[in-house]
């Protein structure tokens, strides 16, 4: 791909991110205006809204994947591993801001499945090494993490990455209490 091919194909993936987790309805027309490229040219990558959706929730997985392979969750010590995930994926979730959870295509849907099931085994593990109490139901710890991600990623733009993964840890586990 050319080099301005590429940068306005990545033009066209960041601006309708954005404004599709805005406006699920938001039109080619639109996401090309605003990445400031002609409708044609998105037209021609993308015969759909739907389709330019599920490009746009691929690089995400994409990310996500190079996000949870860098904090490395089986090998570094949990609480690094713990805090890498949680800036790489506040990280992602900013700069792609839709939701995955309801990707349509089975190898997407696939693709989740394991990023969920890294980090159940990742929980498993801390909770093994004492960072996390036993006896919480099932998927708590993975859910409570995402949802502090997700708070840290699009409810907190003030916070650096940093900063937000640093209040992930915290909350998740410390909770909120004075100590």
């Amino acid at each position: 791909m050319r080099a301005d091919a590429a940068r306005n194909l990545d033009a066209v993936l960041q601006t309708g991110a954005r404004l599709l987790a805005l406006d699920p309805g938001t039109s080619i027309a639109a996401i090309a205006a605003a990445a400031g490229v002609d409708r044609r040219t998105v037209y021609r990558r993308f015969a759909t809204r739907e389709a330019l959706l599920a490009a746009v929730q691929v690089a995400k997985l994409d990310a996500c994947e190079k996000a949870v392979a860098a904090a490395r969750l089986t090998e570094a010590p949990v609480l690094v591993a713990l805090h890498r995930y949680a800036e790489g994926i506040i990280t992602v979730s900013r700069r792609w801001p839709v939701d995955v959870r309801h990707v349509q295509d089975e190898v997407a849907v696939s693709r989740l499945g394991r990023l969920i099931e890294q980090l159940d085994a990742f929980m498993a593990r801390a909770v093994r090494e004492g960072v996390i109490r036993p006896g919480l139901p099932d998927r708590w710890a993975r859910s409570l993490l995402i949802h502090l991600t997700n708070i840290a990623s699009h409810e907190m733009p003030e916070l650096t990455s940093a900063q937000g993964a640093d209040m992930v840890v915290r909350s998740l586990l410390g909770g909120l209490g004075p100590g």
